[in-house]
């Protein structure tokens, strides 16, 4: 095996298992937020496309499961191997290549190993922007990210990761590689097959490069915190917005009263470095707004200011901060993107990444979080996320009873039960953005159309006769 493996990509880029080397895989055998830990058969690690073509005839010949891995940054479980220790993992940390910028035609063709931060920092050089934008910029890669279909904090305004791609190049499961990275807005020749590859989670194919929309670096930049009563007041902010911001809203974030709390608690460096005014804390929920214009930095601050003017004097804000340096806007992110390292060190937590049409959110926010107090009274309820867009990170502590082992399990199974339910009765979707991996593989089945699971299935098999690609992740 790895004789074979080691002919294509060299020896130094194949490991095997070895318990006097443990440490060295374990970061592509765990993930990030430490609930699977599994085995390998093998890592390998591809230099190019030609290389992956020719690990995955290698696999697909002695039928070897593989895992596609990028940064190892899934919140579902979803790219690290299972326990059985026959899987592959196929490691694109090496395909790093930007290799064309057409900025005349506002695109940039990037390998799939290529880290969030390192497009973004390539189209910003040339004048233009990647607005794709993730807390985990800095680890998660290209591949992964159109893998997921990643959301994020401008999703509002420039939709997902699906959304920013024009095209991409994918190794299929017999070891064969399709391209389609000539930049178009428009082809309309068959079956869009880029659609599909994007947020199946490598069940179908490699992604091993795409070539990516860019944008006009906006000319000014407004951001605020801003406090509301609750929720429905925010959702009424947000209507607002719209209207007064139309296309420059570019971000809406929500955090409830007891997410700020957290990292007040734990990361109190981030509260410390913000302004004045919004540092001395939100009782109600905080809502943070980033408004971008193609005329001028005064153009931004002040319409953002009018919208907030009006917000205040209608008493549908207490108050609202607007930031006056980049240094005190950074802050305000800070806030925002602090919580999920605040939850961590709190203590596990049962987490949900659930949409809602907008209009439904403040009420099943309420009811959700009324059921849960009913049923378990000590249990703390940490909300979050992108409102603007409807998706909020809805997680739930539990009591300190069945925070651990056999009785958090359950508790787990049981909330999540409860919240999938209110989500399903309120037209929502159980996955908005973090996917389905191992995590929500159950679940995926209980709350899609049987139609929808026999079509997915059958693609699968269509594509991927031998499930040699991620067997085991988006459907059982």
């Amino acid at each position: 095996m790895h004789a074979a493996l080691a002919a294509v990509v060299g020896d130094q880029h194949v490991r095997l298992p070895d318990p006097a080397q443990s440490d060295a895989l374990r970061p592509y055998l765990r993930d990030w937020r430490g609930r699977y830990e599994g085995r390998c058969l093998a890592w390998v690690q591809p230099a190019n496309t030609a290389e992956v073509v020719d690990v995955v005839r290698v696999c697909a010949t002695n039928g070897w499961p593989i895992v596609p891995q990028g940064g190892n940054t899934s919140l579902v479980g979803g790219a690290v191997p299972d326990d059985s220790g026959t899987q592959i993992v196929l490691h694109l940390g090496r395909l790093t290549h930007v290799r064309v910028l057409d900025a005349p035609n506002l695109s940039i063709t990037v390998e799939a190993g290529c880290t969030l931060d390192a497009v973004r920092e390539a189209a910003r050089k040339a004048g233009l922007m990647f607005p794709l934008s993730l807390a985990s910029g800095g680890s998660c890669t290209i591949g992964g990210n159109l893998a997921t279909n990643a959301g994020g904090t401008q999703v509002l305004r420039y939709g997902t990761a699906r959304e920013l791609c024009l095209g991409l190049e994918v190794v299929t499961a017999q070891g064969d590689c399709w391209q389609q990275l000539q930049g178009l807005r428009k082809d309309n020749t068959g079956y869009a097959l880029r659609d599909l590859m994007i947020g199946s989670e490598g069940t179908l194919g490699i992604i091993t490069a795409a070539t990516l929309r860019l944008f006009p670096m906006p000319r000014g930049e407004a951001t605020a915190l801003v406090s509301c009563r609750g929720l429905a007041e925010a959702v009424t902010l947000l209507h607002r917005a719209r209207q007064a911001l139309d296309a420059g809203l570019v971000a809406f974030e929500a955090m409830a009263p007891r997410a700020l709390a957290l990292v007040q608690a734990h990361l109190p460096a981030v509260t410390s470095a913000l302004p004045a005014a919004a540092s001395a804390g939100h009782h109600g929920w905080a809502v943070l707004i980033e408004h971008t214009s193609p005329h001028s930095q005064a153009h931004a601050g002040d319409t953002l200011a009018a919208l907030l003017a009006d917000a205040l004097a209608d008493s549908l804000i207490d108050d609202a901060v607007v930031a006056q340096s980049e240094r005190q806007r950074a802050a305000m992110w800070a806030l925002r993107e602090g919580i999920p390292l605040a939850e961590r060190t709190e203590g596990i937590m049962v987490k949900h990444d659930i949409g809602l049409p907008a209009s439904r959110l403040a009420d099943w926010s309420a009811e959700t979080e009324q059921a849960i107090g009913r049923q378990w009274p000590q249990a703390r309820v940490v909300c979050f996320g992108h409102l603007g867009d409807g998706n909020l990170h809805y997680n739930v502590q539990a009591p300190p009873a069945q925070a651990h082992g056999d009785a958090f399990r359950a508790f787990e199974q049981e909330v999540n039960r409860l919240v999938f339910d209110a989500v399903r009765a309120h037209g929502g979707t159980i996955s908005a953005e973090h996917g389905i991996g191992v995590l929500r593989r159950e679940e995926l089945v209980r709350h899609r159309d049987p139609a929808a699971i026999a079509a997915m299935r059958a693609i699968k098999r269509a594509l991927d006769p031998h499930n040699l690609l991620n067997p085991g992740r988006v459907l059982g």
